[in-house]
């Protein structure tokens, strides 16, 4: 885990620990690091520790110390150059998802200096798409897709979007809806069928249902909600939170479950479940163990508001599984 502060400052030349430290104390969420075995060491030890770094050294030298580190958009540390002067802020790596055109900017504006930014969106004013889709809590089905997407954008001005739920009030304005789901470059849906060359945005629209028995292990409760997606065309990045009886409310493999997979959990009384609207089926021999006519179905209905139920319950060996879609969807 990443310690706090988030961001470190770091300095090579005498000149560039004065402004480094200068930085520091005037950047929120920042601390001054030193150097320490070379500045590829301590590059390293940062790149581990902090979200972001701010060095303050040539750009060159930065490139060659961070290439060994190099992993993923998604995972690495933004990093910013700065010159010992403060003339110049440069976004180096990480612009968009990481922050670093943000934070760039930032130091820009508290040193008086220029922040250069060179992320294409950026530079001719439209919409960063990744970011717009984190902005709604949107998940990106495919990232390849996604980047031929924006590549798009930048080259023709726009992109076309269309939803299985309501749009935002106001898109930007370099998202067109489109008229045919088909022909939409951008595609909100919790389904996994997509058109040719185009990009799903998953939204978190589904709840799933949980039965199992006790003792029952974490990896065939996950198993089991993927396998019910995957054979219904759902994508398990809409999964937004799972829901059972409250006898399971101490099911370790539940629990561990819902926290491996970042899933709240929604617990609910047999005489709640008993209530549920829209649950066909019920079990002689869950309402002898439970009291209730059944758990995965009615667990699943009541967690999503009375949702319609897009997958009635599976059962496999130990595991029930069914699957609602939010009555109110949100983007």
């Amino acid at each position: 885990m990443k310690s706090l502060p988030q961001t470190a400052v770091i300095g090579l030349s005498k000149g560039g620990r004065e402004l480094a430290e200068r930085l520091a104390d005037r950047l929120s969420g920042s601390r001054f690091v030193s150097v320490q075995g070379g500045i590829s060491q301590t590059l390293a030890r940062a790149w581990q520790e902090y979200d972001a770094l701010i060095c303050i050294m040539a750009t060159g030298i930065v490139v060659r110390a961070v290439a060994p580190l190099l992993g993923d958009k998604r995972t690495d540390p933004a990093v910013v150059v700065c010159d010992e002067q403060g003339q110049f802020a440069v976004s180096l790596l990480s612009g968009h998802l990481g922050g670093g055109n943000a934070l760039a900017r930032q130091v820009a504006a508290l040193l008086g200096g220029q922040a250069v930014i060179t992320t294409a969106s950026d530079v001719l004013g439209h919409t960063a798409l990744d970011l717009w889709a984190r902005d709604l809590n949107l998940a990106v089905a495919d990232r390849h897709r996604l980047t031929r997407i924006m590549a798009k954008l930048v080259n023709s001005g726009s992109v076309s979007l269309c939803s299985d739920y309501p749009l935002p009030d106001e898109l930007p304005p370099d998202i067109l809806p489109a008229e045919k789901t088909a022909q939409a470059d951008l595609r909100i849906t919790c389904r996994t069928v997509q058109a040719p060359g185009q990009a799903l945005l998953h939204p978190k629209t589904l709840v799933a249902g949980i039965g199992c028995n006790r003792g029952t292990p974490a990896a065939e409760i996950s198993e089991a909600v993927r396998r019910a997606c995957a054979e219904n065309g759902l994508a398990m990045q809409s999964v937004r939170n799972l829901a059972s009886i409250d006898l399971k409310e101490d099911e370790d493999g539940l629990l561990t479950t819902a926290a491996e997979q970042g899933w709240p959990i929604a617990f609910y009384s047999a005489a709640q479940l008993n209530q549920a609207e829209g649950a066909a089926s019920s079990s002689a021999a869950v309402l002898r163990a439970t009291g209730a006519k059944g758990v995965a179905e009615p667990a699943a209905i009541l967690s999503s508001g009375g949702g319609r139920l897009l997958v009635r319950k599976r059962k496999s060996a130990n595991v029930t599984v069914a699957i609602a879609e939010l009555r109110f969807a949100p983007t």
